[in-house]
């Protein structure tokens, strides 16, 4: 008879099942890979990755303010919103689209990483995004306005929430900070959206992992620059109180500062720094 000993030697010699997500230092060389993989494609397909991003967003500027109309309770409002907006975040990752806040910690990732980065390729994909989900935003907005689908009700609750992202707009400089922190706070959540997103490897993962962090961005209106596009965009065709050029210099430019720095730094550097060994061996095979 084997004894017990022998007998647990011999279990735990037996095949474990596969893990069902990426550790760390693999999910940084992803970001890597990602990050090259959009550089090598074409202007225009950069440029119409990026357009159905940033329609994804007013699609989900749109969602999180249907999902809430009603709602008194503020903690169940937050909540709701926070859904109605990861959809647009789903639709941005698992599609491949291209979004402003995502390239803030791919590119970073693979500017640190790579043996050779083309500065010229990456400035020009930078801003390809960023102009490509402002007109993907504005388009979706266009085409919700003309099909006139919304009730009036939609637009007061929009109006308030438009409202809520620029407050800061009467604080002059303290106002201007306060939206570049808030940025910081925004993108390193939406990296870490990215991060817990890349680590799934099924669908339902992957949506899950997009959420908690999506949530909780909406629910402390940190200031994001893709997402405010969608609300910006929609109030923009309904005649919002505020003129085109407020949203866009007391609130998206600011905050488009922030969340590069909270994308690059909080995400990007601070993770390829403490796994830099086993990405660069990652990176070698």
């Amino acid at each position: 008879m084997q004894s017990k000993h022998h007998q647990f030697s011999n279990e735990d010699t037996r095949q474990k099942p596969s893990r069902q997500f990426y550790i760390p230092s693999q999910i940084v060389s992803e970001f890597v890979y990602k990050g090259r993989d959009h550089l090598s494609k074409s202007f225009s397909s950069q440029f119409v990755l990026a357009f159905t991003a940033g329609a994804f967003m007013t699609y989900g500027a749109a969602f999180s303010i249907l999902l809430v109309l009603g709602i008194e309770a503020k903690g169940i409002y937050y909540l709701l919103s926070g859904l109605g907006f990861a959809s647009a975040y789903a639709m941005v990752f698992i599609s491949g689209s291209v979004l402003f806040t995502e390239v803030n910690v791919l590119l970073p990732t693979y500017m640190v990483n790579a043996k050779k980065v083309y500065v010229k390729n990456i400035l020009t994909f930078w801003c390809s995004a960023y102009i490509g989900n402002m007109i993907g935003a504005i388009f979706v907005a266009l085409l919700i306005k003309m099909s006139g689908s919304l009730s009036p009700s939609f637009y007061q609750e929009l109006s308030m929430y438009i409202d809520h992202k620029m407050k800061f707009m009467n604080n002059g400089l303290q106002g201007t900070f306060q939206i570049i922190v808030s940025g910081i706070l925004a993108n390193w959540l939406i990296g870490m959206a990215a991060f817990l997103t890349t680590a799934a490897r099924d669908i339902t993962g992957k949506i899950l992992g997009t959420t908690l962090p999506v949530i909780l961005f909406v629910a402390g209106n940190f200031q994001h620059s893709a997402a405010n596009m969608g609300y910006f965009s929609l109030g923009i065709v309904s005649d919002s109180t505020y003129a085109w050029y407020e949203m866009l210099f007391f609130n998206l430019i600011p905050a488009s500062i922030g969340n590069i720095m909270g994308g690059a730094i909080l995400v990007s550097l601070l993770f390829s720094y403490a796994y830099k060994t086993d990405i660069q061996k990652a990176l070698r095979n």
